[in-house]
């Protein structure tokens, strides 16, 4: 499966190495409509003006964590089809699992994989 070129990524992570990293991959593979937010608050500032097909998060950030982004999109009838990837350095089995319960998409553990994030991405290309 091919990936789409138009598709609309936008990044969020609290650090900021992880979100250059993630635009830097991205690029790679042809992924150039590529968005950062600094946290949850400002991703959801960001997709009322801009948005965005798929949404890569962090689960642990200050504030509003991923989890918590995700059941906010999950939960407004204008962001609910929003593809959304969750990244944790973190092994919390039952965070996750909650996450898969409010409807995940797909969950990308750092440290970051090329081919991971190409699985990932081409896994919900198709549908979005």
């Amino acid at each position: 499966m091919a990936l789409r070129k138009d598709l609309r990524i936008l990044v969020v992570d609290d650090m900021a190495i992880s979100r250059q990293l993630l635009v830097q991959m991205l690029e790679q593979i042809g992924i150039g409509l590529v968005t950062t937010a600094r946290d949850a608050g400002e991703a959801l500032a960001m997709l009322h003006t801009d948005p965005a097909d798929l949404v890569i998060c962090d689960l642990n950030m200050p504030g509003m964590d991923g989890l918590a982004l995700l059941r906010r999109l999950r939960a407004d009838r204008r962001f609910c089809r929003i593809g959304f990837i969750l990244t944790s350095g973190e092994d919390s089995a039952e965070r996750i699992a909650e996450a898969w319960h409010e409807g995940l998409d797909r969950f990308l553990p750092k440290p970051f994989d090329m081919q991971r994030l190409v699985v990932c991405l081409e896994a919900l290309s198709g549908r979005i």
